[in-house]
Protein backbone atom coordinates (compact mmCIF):
# COMPACT_ATOMS: atom_id res chain seq x y z
CA UNK A 1 0.00 0.00 0.00
CA UNK A 2 3.14 2.22 1.02
CA UNK A 3 4.76 1.16 -2.62
CA UNK A 4 1.01 2.68 -4.51
CA UNK A 5 0.95 5.60 -2.24
CA UNK A 6 4.31 6.54 -3.21
CA UNK A 7 4.75 5.61 -7.01
CA UNK A 8 1.31 7.54 -7.79
CA UNK A 9 3.00 10.83 -6.49
CA UNK A 10 6.05 10.67 -8.92
CA UNK A 11 3.00 9.55 -11.73
CA UNK A 12 1.62 12.88 -10.92
CA UNK A 13 -1.71 11.47 -9.06
CA UNK A 14 -0.85 12.57 -5.39
CA UNK A 15 -4.38 11.31 -4.59
CA UNK A 16 -4.95 8.40 -5.95
CA UNK A 17 -7.44 6.04 -4.49
CA UNK A 18 -6.01 2.17 -3.80
CA UNK A 19 -7.80 -1.00 -2.47
CA UNK A 20 -6.14 -3.42 -0.63
CA UNK A 21 -5.82 -7.41 -1.69
CA UNK A 22 -4.80 -9.56 1.37
CA UNK A 23 -2.30 -11.96 1.52
CA UNK A 24 -0.09 -12.39 -1.15
CA UNK A 25 -1.82 -14.18 -4.64
CA UNK A 26 0.67 -16.49 -4.93
CA UNK A 27 0.31 -18.20 -1.40
CA UNK A 28 -3.31 -18.61 -1.67
CA UNK A 29 -5.65 -20.88 -3.05
CA UNK A 30 -8.28 -19.49 -5.86
CA UNK A 31 -10.93 -19.69 -3.98
CA UNK A 32 -9.33 -17.80 -1.03
CA UNK A 33 -8.09 -15.15 -3.62
CA UNK A 34 -11.60 -14.84 -4.74
CA UNK A 35 -12.88 -14.32 -1.20
CA UNK A 36 -10.23 -11.82 -0.28
CA UNK A 37 -11.26 -9.80 -3.27
CA UNK A 38 -15.47 -10.02 -2.74
CA UNK A 39 -14.83 -9.25 1.08
CA UNK A 40 -12.14 -6.78 1.48
CA UNK A 41 -11.20 -5.41 -2.08
CA UNK A 42 -14.44 -4.80 -3.56
CA UNK A 43 -15.93 -2.67 -0.65
CA UNK A 44 -12.78 -0.71 -0.50
CA UNK A 45 -12.95 -0.20 -4.13
CA UNK A 46 -16.65 0.66 -3.21
CA UNK A 47 -15.90 3.23 -0.45
CA UNK A 48 -12.93 4.94 -3.08
CA UNK A 49 -15.73 5.85 -6.06
CA UNK A 50 -18.49 6.99 -3.37
CA UNK A 51 -16.76 8.47 -0.54
CA UNK A 52 -14.90 12.09 -1.07
CA UNK A 53 -11.53 12.00 0.45
CA UNK A 54 -9.32 15.02 1.85
CA UNK A 55 -7.17 16.10 -1.19
CA UNK A 56 -3.55 16.49 -0.14
CA UNK A 57 -1.02 19.18 -1.98
CA UNK A 58 2.60 18.15 -2.35
CA UNK A 59 5.12 20.92 -0.53
CA UNK A 60 7.13 22.32 -3.53
CA UNK A 61 10.13 20.89 -3.36
CA UNK A 62 13.69 22.59 -2.26
CA UNK A 63 15.61 24.63 -5.73
CA UNK A 64 18.83 23.13 -7.09
CA UNK A 65 20.81 25.93 -5.32
CA UNK A 66 19.02 26.67 -2.16
CA UNK A 67 20.76 25.68 1.31
CA UNK A 68 18.50 23.61 2.88
CA UNK A 69 20.38 23.51 5.98
CA UNK A 70 23.21 24.82 7.76
CA UNK A 71 25.12 23.31 10.83
CA UNK A 72 27.91 20.89 11.59
CA UNK A 73 28.71 17.68 9.91
CA UNK A 74 26.32 15.62 12.18
CA UNK A 75 23.65 17.96 12.73
CA UNK A 76 23.83 17.98 8.65
CA UNK A 77 24.31 14.21 8.34
CA UNK A 78 21.23 13.49 10.78
CA UNK A 79 19.08 16.13 8.64
CA UNK A 80 19.41 14.60 5.85
CA UNK A 81 18.73 11.57 7.01
CA UNK A 82 15.40 12.16 8.78
CA UNK A 83 14.56 13.74 5.01
CA UNK A 84 15.53 10.45 3.68
CA UNK A 85 18.22 11.85 1.15
CA UNK A 86 20.95 9.49 3.16
CA UNK A 87 22.10 5.65 2.16
CA UNK A 88 22.55 5.47 6.12
CA UNK A 89 26.17 5.77 6.13
CA UNK A 90 28.09 9.38 7.00
CA UNK A 91 28.47 12.03 3.72
CA UNK A 92 30.01 14.76 3.12
CA UNK A 93 27.95 17.87 3.25
CA UNK A 94 27.11 18.99 -0.38
CA UNK A 95 28.41 22.62 0.18
CA UNK A 96 28.36 25.04 -2.82
CA UNK A 97 31.74 25.44 -2.94
CA UNK A 98 32.26 21.76 -3.03
CA UNK A 99 29.75 21.48 -5.60
CA UNK A 100 31.46 23.89 -7.80
CA UNK A 101 34.47 22.29 -7.86
CA UNK A 102 32.94 19.24 -9.12
CA UNK A 103 31.60 21.41 -12.19
CA UNK A 104 34.88 22.74 -13.08
CA UNK A 105 35.61 18.94 -14.27
CA UNK A 106 32.62 19.15 -16.69
CA UNK A 107 32.14 21.30 -19.71
CA UNK A 108 28.13 20.98 -19.53
CA UNK A 109 26.12 23.25 -18.02
CA UNK A 110 24.88 22.79 -14.56
CA UNK A 111 21.16 23.46 -15.92
CA UNK A 112 21.56 20.89 -18.75
CA UNK A 113 18.69 18.69 -18.15
CA UNK A 114 20.02 14.79 -18.43
CA UNK A 115 16.42 12.98 -18.34
CA UNK A 116 14.00 12.45 -16.34
CA UNK A 117 13.77 9.33 -14.27
CA UNK A 118 10.74 7.27 -12.54
CA UNK A 119 9.03 6.74 -9.98
CA UNK A 120 9.38 10.25 -9.35
CA UNK A 121 9.15 11.73 -11.99
CA UNK A 122 12.31 14.01 -11.40
CA UNK A 123 15.23 15.20 -13.66
CA UNK A 124 18.82 14.46 -13.39
CA UNK A 125 21.08 17.25 -14.40
CA UNK A 126 24.32 18.20 -13.74
CA UNK A 127 24.13 19.96 -11.27
CA UNK A 128 22.20 17.29 -8.78
CA UNK A 129 25.01 14.47 -10.68
CA UNK A 130 27.52 17.20 -8.78
CA UNK A 131 25.62 17.26 -5.48
CA UNK A 132 25.61 13.47 -5.30
CA UNK A 133 28.86 12.89 -6.01
CA UNK A 134 30.07 15.32 -3.24
CA UNK A 135 27.78 12.74 -0.89
CA UNK A 136 29.25 9.86 -2.10
CA UNK A 137 33.23 10.90 -0.86
CA UNK A 138 34.02 11.05 -4.54
CA UNK A 139 36.79 13.39 -5.73
CA UNK A 140 36.03 16.42 -8.08
CA UNK A 141 37.88 15.25 -11.36
CA UNK A 142 35.52 11.43 -10.95
CA UNK A 143 32.72 13.85 -12.52
CA UNK A 144 32.77 12.88 -15.93
CA UNK A 145 32.25 9.35 -15.04
CA UNK A 146 29.61 10.61 -13.00
CA UNK A 147 27.75 12.06 -15.69
CA UNK A 148 27.80 9.25 -18.32
CA UNK A 149 26.42 6.97 -15.18
CA UNK A 150 23.56 9.43 -15.20
CA UNK A 151 23.04 9.06 -18.67
CA UNK A 152 23.00 5.71 -18.70
CA UNK A 153 20.76 5.54 -16.01
CA UNK A 154 18.12 7.65 -18.06
CA UNK A 155 18.65 5.71 -20.83
CA UNK A 156 15.43 3.64 -21.64
CA UNK A 157 17.07 0.55 -22.27
CA UNK A 158 18.45 0.49 -19.03
CA UNK A 159 15.16 0.29 -17.11
CA UNK A 160 16.12 2.18 -13.61
CA UNK A 161 12.05 2.44 -13.49
CA UNK A 162 12.57 -1.29 -11.82
CA UNK A 163 15.32 -0.50 -9.48
CA UNK A 164 13.15 -1.25 -6.44
CA UNK A 165 11.43 -4.45 -7.77
CA UNK A 166 11.01 -7.75 -5.83
CA UNK A 167 14.88 -9.78 -6.50
CA UNK A 168 16.65 -6.78 -4.77
CA UNK A 169 18.72 -6.93 -8.21
CA UNK A 170 22.35 -4.39 -7.59
CA UNK A 171 23.74 -2.67 -10.49
CA UNK A 172 27.21 -3.07 -11.08
CA UNK A 173 29.20 -0.80 -13.19
CA UNK A 174 32.17 -1.87 -15.21
CA UNK A 175 34.91 0.75 -16.42
CA UNK A 176 37.08 1.06 -19.86
CA UNK A 177 39.71 3.07 -20.99
CA UNK A 178 42.88 5.34 -19.94
CA UNK A 179 41.00 6.51 -17.42
CA UNK A 180 41.25 3.65 -14.99
CA UNK A 181 45.03 4.40 -14.59
CA UNK A 182 44.34 8.09 -14.20
CA UNK A 183 41.96 8.14 -11.66
CA UNK A 184 43.33 5.32 -10.04
CA UNK A 185 40.69 2.48 -10.03
CA UNK A 186 41.54 -1.11 -8.59
CA UNK A 187 41.83 -3.20 -11.58
CA UNK A 188 43.76 -6.10 -9.89
CA UNK A 189 43.63 -7.65 -6.60
CA UNK A 190 40.86 -7.24 -4.71
CA UNK A 191 38.03 -6.10 -7.56
CA UNK A 192 35.02 -5.42 -6.16
CA UNK A 193 35.98 -4.89 -2.91
CA UNK A 194 35.66 -1.27 -1.11
CA UNK A 195 38.21 0.25 -0.05
CA UNK A 196 39.55 1.98 -2.79
CA UNK A 197 38.37 4.99 -3.28
CA UNK A 198 37.67 5.46 -6.91
CA UNK A 199 35.97 2.57 -7.22
CA UNK A 200 33.92 2.43 -3.94
CA UNK A 201 32.59 6.23 -3.94
CA UNK A 202 31.76 5.88 -7.59
CA UNK A 203 29.85 2.61 -6.75
CA UNK A 204 28.15 4.39 -3.97
CA UNK A 205 27.11 7.09 -5.88
CA UNK A 206 24.55 5.32 -8.44
CA UNK A 207 22.89 4.24 -4.96
CA UNK A 208 22.54 7.29 -3.62
CA UNK A 209 21.40 8.88 -6.96
CA UNK A 210 18.64 6.11 -7.11
CA UNK A 211 17.52 7.67 -3.56
CA UNK A 212 17.78 11.16 -4.62
CA UNK A 213 17.10 11.63 -7.65
CA UNK A 214 15.12 8.77 -9.08
CA UNK A 215 13.14 8.43 -5.62
CA UNK A 216 13.70 4.82 -4.63
CA UNK A 217 13.17 4.91 -0.90
CA UNK A 218 12.86 1.79 1.40
CA UNK A 219 9.34 0.79 2.53
CA UNK A 220 8.12 2.69 0.10
CA UNK A 221 9.15 2.58 -3.70
CA UNK A 222 12.36 0.36 -3.20
CA UNK A 223 10.98 -2.96 -2.59
CA UNK A 224 13.68 -5.54 -3.33
CA UNK A 225 12.56 -8.38 -0.75
CA UNK A 226 16.41 -8.96 -0.10
CA UNK A 227 18.47 -6.17 -0.79
CA UNK A 228 22.06 -5.89 -2.48
CA UNK A 229 24.76 -3.35 -1.02
CA UNK A 230 26.00 -1.28 -3.51
CA UNK A 231 28.44 -2.43 -5.89
CA UNK A 232 31.72 -1.17 -6.19
CA UNK A 233 33.21 -0.08 -9.67
CA UNK A 234 34.80 -3.56 -11.82
CA UNK A 235 37.48 -2.04 -13.80
CA UNK A 236 38.64 -4.04 -16.53
CA UNK A 237 42.45 -4.82 -17.09
CA UNK A 238 43.26 -3.69 -20.34
CA UNK A 239 46.98 -4.58 -20.11
CA UNK A 240 45.87 -8.05 -19.42
CA UNK A 241 43.03 -7.72 -22.66
CA UNK A 242 45.89 -6.07 -24.94
CA UNK A 243 48.68 -8.74 -24.11
CA UNK A 244 46.26 -11.90 -25.07
CA UNK A 245 44.64 -9.66 -28.40
CA UNK A 246 41.06 -9.80 -26.65
CA UNK A 247 38.94 -7.00 -27.08
CA UNK A 248 37.76 -5.18 -23.67
CA UNK A 249 34.29 -5.25 -22.94
CA UNK A 250 33.52 -1.51 -23.84
CA UNK A 251 34.44 -2.51 -27.75
CA UNK A 252 32.12 -5.24 -27.20
CA UNK A 253 29.24 -2.60 -26.55
CA UNK A 254 30.24 -1.33 -29.63
CA UNK A 255 32.80 1.62 -28.56
CA UNK A 256 36.48 2.12 -29.92
CA UNK A 257 39.22 0.36 -27.80
CA UNK A 258 40.69 3.05 -25.79
CA UNK A 259 37.60 5.24 -25.35
CA UNK A 260 36.84 5.87 -22.02
CA UNK A 261 33.44 3.97 -21.46
CA UNK A 262 30.96 2.96 -18.32
CA UNK A 263 28.51 0.30 -18.80
CA UNK A 264 26.00 -0.42 -16.17
CA UNK A 265 23.92 -4.26 -15.12
CA UNK A 266 21.59 -5.14 -12.83
CA UNK A 267 22.76 -7.98 -11.54
CA UNK A 268 20.71 -10.00 -9.10
CA UNK A 269 23.66 -12.03 -7.24
CA UNK A 270 26.98 -13.79 -8.45
CA UNK A 271 28.95 -16.75 -7.38
CA UNK A 272 33.13 -17.09 -6.55
CA UNK A 273 34.41 -19.67 -8.43
CA UNK A 274 38.20 -20.34 -6.54
CA UNK A 275 41.47 -22.22 -7.49
CA UNK A 276 40.20 -23.06 -11.13
CA UNK A 277 41.85 -26.41 -12.10
CA UNK A 278 42.82 -26.91 -15.58
CA UNK A 279 45.49 -26.17 -18.34
CA UNK A 280 43.30 -26.02 -21.58
CA UNK A 281 40.33 -23.93 -22.50
CA UNK A 282 37.89 -26.74 -22.02
CA UNK A 283 38.96 -27.90 -18.63
CA UNK A 284 38.57 -24.15 -17.45
CA UNK A 285 35.31 -23.08 -19.09
CA UNK A 286 33.43 -26.30 -17.95
CA UNK A 287 34.13 -25.15 -14.56
CA UNK A 288 32.37 -21.63 -15.17
CA UNK A 289 29.47 -23.02 -17.74
CA UNK A 290 28.35 -26.01 -14.91
CA UNK A 291 28.65 -22.51 -12.05
CA UNK A 292 26.67 -20.84 -14.65
CA UNK A 293 23.81 -23.01 -14.34
CA UNK A 294 23.49 -23.53 -11.23
CA UNK A 295 23.67 -19.66 -10.74
CA UNK A 296 20.46 -19.12 -13.19
CA UNK A 297 16.89 -20.04 -12.10
CA UNK A 298 14.41 -18.12 -12.23
CA UNK A 299 15.96 -15.85 -14.07
CA UNK A 300 14.88 -17.98 -16.82
CA UNK A 301 11.87 -16.47 -17.08
CA UNK A 302 13.65 -13.92 -19.45
CA UNK A 303 13.86 -16.44 -22.20
CA UNK A 304 10.21 -15.79 -22.82
CA UNK A 305 7.00 -13.78 -21.87
CA UNK A 306 7.65 -10.06 -21.36
CA UNK A 307 11.47 -10.03 -21.69
CA UNK A 308 11.91 -12.51 -24.73
CA UNK A 309 16.35 -12.91 -24.88
CA UNK A 310 17.22 -10.79 -22.64
CA UNK A 311 19.21 -12.25 -20.42
CA UNK A 312 22.70 -11.10 -20.01
CA UNK A 313 24.95 -13.59 -18.06
CA UNK A 314 28.51 -12.13 -16.56
CA UNK A 315 32.20 -13.67 -16.11
CA UNK A 316 34.44 -12.56 -14.84
CA UNK A 317 38.41 -14.14 -15.68
CA UNK A 318 41.37 -12.96 -13.96
CA UNK A 319 44.40 -12.56 -16.29
CA UNK A 320 45.81 -15.71 -15.66
CA UNK A 321 42.74 -17.64 -17.06
CA UNK A 322 42.23 -15.44 -19.62
CA UNK A 323 45.96 -15.71 -20.99
CA UNK A 324 45.52 -19.67 -20.87
CA UNK A 325 42.49 -20.19 -22.78
CA UNK A 326 43.84 -16.99 -25.24
CA UNK A 327 47.41 -19.51 -25.21
CA UNK A 328 45.34 -22.46 -27.13
CA UNK A 329 44.29 -19.58 -30.00
CA UNK A 330 40.55 -18.95 -28.70
CA UNK A 331 39.24 -15.48 -28.60
CA UNK A 332 36.56 -13.53 -26.22
CA UNK A 333 34.25 -14.79 -29.29
CA UNK A 334 35.22 -18.51 -28.98
CA UNK A 335 34.75 -17.95 -25.04
CA UNK A 336 31.33 -16.96 -25.80
CA UNK A 337 30.65 -19.87 -27.81
CA UNK A 338 31.94 -22.47 -25.51
CA UNK A 339 29.53 -21.25 -22.79
CA UNK A 340 26.70 -20.85 -25.57
CA UNK A 341 26.80 -24.37 -25.99
CA UNK A 342 27.88 -26.47 -22.69
CA UNK A 343 25.85 -23.92 -20.36
CA UNK A 344 22.74 -25.48 -20.85
CA UNK A 345 19.51 -27.37 -19.18
CA UNK A 346 17.34 -29.80 -20.17
CA UNK A 347 14.51 -28.80 -21.83
CA UNK A 348 11.85 -30.37 -19.50
CA UNK A 349 13.70 -28.85 -16.74
CA UNK A 350 13.50 -25.24 -17.96
CA UNK A 351 9.45 -25.79 -18.79
CA UNK A 352 9.04 -26.95 -14.91
CA UNK A 353 10.99 -24.02 -13.83
CA UNK A 354 8.50 -21.25 -15.67
CA UNK A 355 5.12 -23.70 -15.48
CA UNK A 356 5.30 -24.77 -12.10
CA UNK A 357 7.74 -22.73 -9.86
CA UNK A 358 7.35 -19.32 -11.18
CA UNK A 359 3.47 -19.69 -12.59
CA UNK A 360 4.07 -18.52 -15.86
CA UNK A 361 1.67 -18.70 -18.57
CA UNK A 362 4.44 -18.39 -21.09
CA UNK A 363 6.42 -21.99 -20.64
CA UNK A 364 6.16 -24.16 -23.38
CA UNK A 365 9.52 -24.15 -25.40
CA UNK A 366 7.93 -25.47 -28.53
CA UNK A 367 4.98 -23.86 -28.67
CA UNK A 368 7.06 -19.98 -28.10
CA UNK A 369 9.26 -21.68 -31.12
CA UNK A 370 7.08 -22.62 -33.27
CA UNK A 371 5.10 -18.77 -32.68
CA UNK A 372 8.56 -17.55 -33.77
CA UNK A 373 9.24 -15.59 -30.57
CA UNK A 374 12.30 -17.65 -30.02
CA UNK A 375 14.99 -19.21 -32.01
CA UNK A 376 13.45 -22.79 -32.65
CA UNK A 377 16.77 -23.79 -33.94
CA UNK A 378 18.20 -23.10 -30.36
CA UNK A 379 15.55 -24.31 -28.36
CA UNK A 380 13.37 -26.58 -30.25
CA UNK A 381 15.09 -29.27 -32.68
CA UNK A 382 13.52 -32.14 -31.20
CA UNK A 383 10.18 -33.22 -29.24
CA UNK A 384 12.75 -34.58 -27.07
CA UNK A 385 12.21 -32.99 -22.99
CA UNK A 386 16.07 -34.33 -21.88
CA UNK A 387 17.68 -31.93 -25.36
CA UNK A 388 20.16 -29.37 -23.71
CA UNK A 389 19.13 -25.64 -24.18
CA UNK A 390 21.28 -22.62 -23.77
CA UNK A 391 20.50 -19.83 -20.89
CA UNK A 392 20.40 -17.35 -23.87
CA UNK A 393 19.72 -16.36 -27.47
CA UNK A 394 23.04 -16.31 -28.87
CA UNK A 395 26.58 -16.40 -27.56
CA UNK A 396 27.33 -12.72 -27.49
CA UNK A 397 24.92 -12.70 -24.99
CA UNK A 398 27.16 -13.73 -23.00
CA UNK A 399 29.56 -10.83 -20.94
CA UNK A 400 32.98 -11.58 -20.52
CA UNK A 401 35.51 -9.15 -18.59
CA UNK A 402 39.14 -9.91 -17.41
CA UNK A 403 40.27 -8.74 -14.05
CA UNK A 404 41.13 -9.33 -10.59
CA UNK A 405 44.09 -10.32 -9.05
CA UNK A 406 46.52 -11.65 -11.93
CA UNK A 407 48.05 -14.84 -9.59
CA UNK A 408 44.71 -16.42 -8.95
CA UNK A 409 42.52 -18.86 -10.92
CA UNK A 410 39.18 -17.87 -9.82
CA UNK A 411 36.52 -16.48 -12.13
CA UNK A 412 33.49 -15.12 -10.94
CA UNK A 413 29.67 -15.39 -12.46
CA UNK A 414 26.49 -12.94 -12.23
CA UNK A 415 22.94 -13.65 -12.82
CA UNK A 416 21.57 -10.78 -14.51
CA UNK A 417 18.29 -8.89 -13.97
CA UNK A 418 17.07 -9.13 -17.92
CA UNK A 419 15.32 -6.48 -19.18
CA UNK A 420 14.88 -4.93 -15.47
CA UNK A 421 18.22 -3.82 -16.06
CA UNK A 422 19.58 -4.54 -19.03
CA UNK A 423 23.21 -3.57 -20.44
CA UNK A 424 23.73 0.05 -21.19
CA UNK A 425 27.21 1.66 -21.64
CA UNK A 426 28.29 5.08 -21.90
CA UNK A 427 30.93 7.25 -23.26
CA UNK A 428 32.85 9.00 -20.64
CA UNK A 429 33.56 12.54 -22.31
CA UNK A 430 36.19 14.78 -20.56
CA UNK A 431 36.16 18.31 -20.35
CA UNK A 432 38.47 20.22 -22.65
CA UNK A 433 41.00 21.17 -20.39
CA UNK A 434 41.34 17.92 -18.76
CA UNK A 435 44.99 17.66 -17.97
CA UNK A 436 45.41 21.33 -16.94
CA UNK A 437 42.40 20.26 -14.32
CA UNK A 438 43.78 17.52 -13.45
CA UNK A 439 47.01 18.99 -13.02
CA UNK A 440 45.82 21.82 -10.64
Amino acid sequence: MRQAAATSIGLGFPNMPVALIPGHPDSVTPEQLRINILEVTTERVIQNLTRSAQLDVLAPEPGDREIVFAGGFEEVNDYFHDNEWSDGLPFVPPTRERIERFLQFTDRSPDERIGVMMPDNRAATVWNVAVNGVMAGCKPEYMPILVALAEAMCDPEYGVEHSGNTPGAENLIVLNGPIIKELGFNYTQGVLRDGFRPNTTVGRFWRLYLRNVAGFLLHKTDKGCFGNTFRVVCAENEDAIASIGWQPNSVDMGFKAGDNVVTVSRMTGGNVIASIYGATPEDILDNVAHSLVRQMTWHLTFLMGSAYGTLRPMVLLTPILAETIAKAGWSKRDVQQYLFDHARTPAWEIERNLRDWMNKPTWSLAVESEAGRIPKEVFHVSDDPNRLVPQVFKPEDFMVIVTGDPLRTNAYVFSQNGRLGFPVAKKVELPKNWSALRGQ
